[in-house]
Protein backbone atom coordinates (compact mmCIF):
# COMPACT_ATOMS: atom_id res chain seq x y z
CA UNK A 1 0.00 0.00 0.00
CA UNK A 2 2.99 2.41 0.98
CA UNK A 3 4.49 1.60 -2.34
CA UNK A 4 1.34 2.45 -4.71
CA UNK A 5 1.16 5.85 -2.55
CA UNK A 6 4.68 6.43 -2.76
CA UNK A 7 4.73 6.05 -6.56
CA UNK A 8 1.21 7.85 -7.05
CA UNK A 9 3.25 10.67 -5.31
CA UNK A 10 6.04 10.53 -7.62
CA UNK A 11 4.03 10.87 -11.03
CA UNK A 12 2.20 13.69 -9.39
CA UNK A 13 4.84 15.79 -8.76
CA UNK A 14 6.63 15.05 -12.01
CA UNK A 15 3.55 16.12 -13.59
CA UNK A 16 3.66 19.30 -11.73
CA UNK A 17 7.17 19.56 -12.27
CA UNK A 18 6.38 19.20 -16.02
CA UNK A 19 3.62 21.64 -15.85
CA UNK A 20 5.47 24.58 -13.90
CA UNK A 21 7.99 24.03 -17.05
CA UNK A 22 5.90 24.57 -19.48
CA UNK A 23 4.79 27.69 -18.40
CA UNK A 24 7.90 29.43 -17.53
CA UNK A 25 9.25 28.07 -21.47
CA UNK A 26 6.15 29.40 -23.04
CA UNK A 27 6.35 32.75 -24.54
CA UNK A 28 5.61 35.63 -22.13
CA UNK A 29 4.02 38.88 -23.23
CA UNK A 30 4.87 42.35 -22.18
CA UNK A 31 2.06 42.67 -20.80
CA UNK A 32 -1.00 43.16 -22.70
CA UNK A 33 -3.76 43.27 -19.90
CA UNK A 34 -3.58 45.40 -16.73
CA UNK A 35 -3.95 48.81 -15.55
CA UNK A 36 -3.20 51.57 -18.34
CA UNK A 37 -3.98 48.65 -21.10
CA UNK A 38 -6.44 50.05 -23.34
CA UNK A 39 -7.93 47.21 -25.61
CA UNK A 40 -9.06 48.93 -29.36
CA UNK A 41 -9.27 45.55 -30.93
CA UNK A 42 -10.65 42.08 -29.95
CA UNK A 43 -11.97 38.70 -31.18
CA UNK A 44 -15.90 40.61 -30.49
CA UNK A 45 -15.81 44.13 -31.22
CA UNK A 46 -13.44 46.00 -34.46
CA UNK A 47 -13.54 49.01 -32.76
CA UNK A 48 -13.49 52.32 -33.77
CA UNK A 49 -10.97 53.75 -35.88
CA UNK A 50 -10.52 56.45 -38.77
CA UNK A 51 -9.93 54.16 -42.43
CA UNK A 52 -7.51 55.82 -45.08
CA UNK A 53 -8.01 53.42 -48.16
CA UNK A 54 -10.47 50.64 -48.27
CA UNK A 55 -10.57 47.33 -47.90
CA UNK A 56 -13.20 44.57 -47.02
CA UNK A 57 -12.26 44.97 -42.69
CA UNK A 58 -14.90 43.14 -40.99
CA UNK A 59 -15.09 41.01 -38.01
CA UNK A 60 -15.31 37.08 -38.58
CA UNK A 61 -14.37 34.17 -36.78
CA UNK A 62 -13.33 35.68 -33.76
CA UNK A 63 -10.90 37.80 -35.79
CA UNK A 64 -10.53 41.19 -37.74
CA UNK A 65 -9.80 40.31 -41.36
CA UNK A 66 -9.16 41.78 -44.59
CA UNK A 67 -8.12 40.04 -47.79
CA UNK A 68 -9.27 42.25 -50.45
CA UNK A 69 -8.77 45.95 -51.11
CA UNK A 70 -12.13 47.65 -52.55
CA UNK A 71 -10.41 51.20 -53.76
CA UNK A 72 -7.14 52.19 -54.92
CA UNK A 73 -4.15 51.91 -52.90
CA UNK A 74 -2.98 50.32 -49.56
CA UNK A 75 -5.83 50.55 -47.04
CA UNK A 76 -5.23 51.36 -43.22
CA UNK A 77 -7.13 51.47 -39.81
CA UNK A 78 -5.81 54.72 -37.84
CA UNK A 79 -6.41 55.54 -34.47
CA UNK A 80 -8.56 58.43 -33.20
CA UNK A 81 -5.59 59.74 -31.17
CA UNK A 82 -2.05 60.38 -31.53
CA UNK A 83 0.64 58.27 -29.20
CA UNK A 84 3.81 59.78 -28.04
CA UNK A 85 5.83 56.76 -25.74
CA UNK A 86 3.85 53.83 -25.40
CA UNK A 87 3.77 49.59 -25.88
CA UNK A 88 1.71 48.07 -28.31
CA UNK A 89 0.66 44.19 -28.34
CA UNK A 90 -0.89 42.84 -31.51
CA UNK A 91 -2.08 39.06 -31.99
CA UNK A 92 -1.96 38.76 -35.90
CA UNK A 93 -2.65 35.95 -38.37
CA UNK A 94 -1.19 36.49 -41.87
CA UNK A 95 -1.05 34.13 -45.08
CA UNK A 96 1.96 33.43 -46.94
CA UNK A 97 1.93 36.03 -49.29
CA UNK A 98 0.11 38.95 -47.01
CA UNK A 99 1.42 42.62 -46.89
CA UNK A 100 0.72 44.22 -44.11
CA UNK A 101 2.67 45.88 -40.76
CA UNK A 102 2.08 48.72 -38.19
CA UNK A 103 2.76 51.84 -38.49
CA UNK A 104 3.60 54.08 -35.57
CA UNK A 105 3.53 58.19 -35.20
CA UNK A 106 2.34 58.70 -38.53
CA UNK A 107 3.39 62.76 -39.18
CA UNK A 108 0.21 63.18 -41.09
CA UNK A 109 -2.76 60.19 -40.44
CA UNK A 110 -4.09 60.97 -44.06
CA UNK A 111 -0.65 60.32 -46.04
CA UNK A 112 0.43 56.62 -44.39
CA UNK A 113 3.81 55.05 -45.71
CA UNK A 114 7.31 54.13 -44.47
CA UNK A 115 8.74 57.82 -45.24
CA UNK A 116 6.39 59.13 -42.76
CA UNK A 117 5.58 56.80 -40.11
CA UNK A 118 7.91 53.54 -38.65
CA UNK A 119 6.96 51.05 -39.96
CA UNK A 120 6.99 47.63 -38.38
CA UNK A 121 6.39 45.24 -41.61
CA UNK A 122 4.64 42.28 -41.53
CA UNK A 123 5.83 40.80 -45.49
CA UNK A 124 7.02 37.77 -45.85
CA UNK A 125 7.58 37.31 -49.34
CA UNK A 126 9.11 41.36 -49.65
CA UNK A 127 11.78 41.04 -52.56
CA UNK A 128 14.35 42.77 -50.42
CA UNK A 129 14.24 40.31 -47.28
CA UNK A 130 16.26 43.18 -45.02
CA UNK A 131 13.12 44.82 -44.12
CA UNK A 132 10.22 41.96 -44.39
CA UNK A 133 8.43 40.69 -41.34
CA UNK A 134 9.64 42.16 -37.93
CA UNK A 135 12.07 44.84 -39.26
CA UNK A 136 11.28 48.62 -39.58
CA UNK A 137 11.10 49.44 -42.83
CA UNK A 138 13.66 51.93 -44.10
CA UNK A 139 15.17 52.01 -41.13
CA UNK A 140 16.53 48.72 -39.22
CA UNK A 141 16.52 45.87 -41.09
CA UNK A 142 16.31 42.16 -39.91
CA UNK A 143 18.45 39.25 -40.74
CA UNK A 144 17.28 36.58 -40.82
CA UNK A 145 13.92 37.52 -41.77
CA UNK A 146 11.49 35.49 -39.72
CA UNK A 147 8.32 34.33 -40.95
CA UNK A 148 4.85 35.07 -39.92
CA UNK A 149 2.45 33.38 -42.64
CA UNK A 150 0.13 30.49 -41.86
CA UNK A 151 0.00 31.21 -38.30
CA UNK A 152 -0.87 33.35 -35.24
CA UNK A 153 1.77 35.49 -34.40
CA UNK A 154 2.80 38.30 -31.48
CA UNK A 155 3.67 41.74 -32.29
CA UNK A 156 5.37 43.78 -28.54
CA UNK A 157 6.20 46.74 -29.87
CA UNK A 158 8.19 49.71 -27.62
CA UNK A 159 8.30 53.47 -28.30
CA UNK A 160 9.98 55.47 -25.81
CA UNK A 161 11.65 58.78 -26.98
CA UNK A 162 14.19 57.98 -29.65
CA UNK A 163 14.39 53.93 -28.54
CA UNK A 164 11.89 51.70 -30.94
CA UNK A 165 12.19 47.91 -29.87
CA UNK A 166 9.69 44.97 -32.30
CA UNK A 167 9.41 41.72 -30.34
CA UNK A 168 8.21 39.31 -33.06
CA UNK A 169 6.50 36.27 -30.82
CA UNK A 170 8.82 36.71 -27.88
CA UNK A 171 12.16 37.51 -29.95
CA UNK A 172 13.52 40.75 -30.54
CA UNK A 173 13.85 41.74 -33.85
CA UNK A 174 14.79 45.58 -34.10
CA UNK A 175 16.34 47.79 -31.61
CA UNK A 176 16.34 51.42 -32.63
CA UNK A 177 17.30 55.09 -32.04
CA UNK A 178 15.93 57.56 -33.46
CA UNK A 179 13.61 60.35 -33.28
CA UNK A 180 12.44 61.46 -37.00
CA UNK A 181 8.64 60.78 -35.97
CA UNK A 182 8.18 61.92 -32.37
CA UNK A 183 4.28 61.21 -32.14
CA UNK A 184 0.88 60.73 -34.32
CA UNK A 185 -1.36 57.69 -34.71
CA UNK A 186 -0.50 54.33 -35.23
CA UNK A 187 -1.94 52.53 -37.98
CA UNK A 188 -3.18 48.50 -38.79
CA UNK A 189 -2.20 47.95 -42.63
CA UNK A 190 -4.04 45.89 -45.36
CA UNK A 191 -2.14 45.82 -49.00
CA UNK A 192 -2.37 41.86 -49.98
CA UNK A 193 -3.11 38.49 -49.08
CA UNK A 194 -5.01 37.30 -46.00
CA UNK A 195 -4.52 39.46 -42.40
CA UNK A 196 -6.53 38.90 -39.59
CA UNK A 197 -6.01 40.39 -35.90
CA UNK A 198 -8.06 38.99 -32.94
CA UNK A 199 -6.49 41.79 -30.52
CA UNK A 200 -4.67 44.70 -29.99
CA UNK A 201 -3.91 47.07 -27.23
CA UNK A 202 -1.90 49.91 -26.28
CA UNK A 203 -0.51 51.38 -22.89
CA UNK A 204 0.97 54.75 -22.68
CA UNK A 205 3.76 55.04 -21.27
Amino acid sequence: MLRVSTRAFALCGGLIAVAIAAIYSAPQAVGQTGPGWVTLLDDKTMGDWDHVGEANWRMEDGALVADKLTGKGTAYLVTKKPYKDFQIYAEFWASDDANSGIFLRCADPKKIGPKSCYEANIFDQRKDPSYGTGAVVNFAEVSPMPKAGGKWNTFEITAKGRQITVMLNGKKTVDLHNGMFEEGPFTLQYGAGVIKFRKVAIKPL
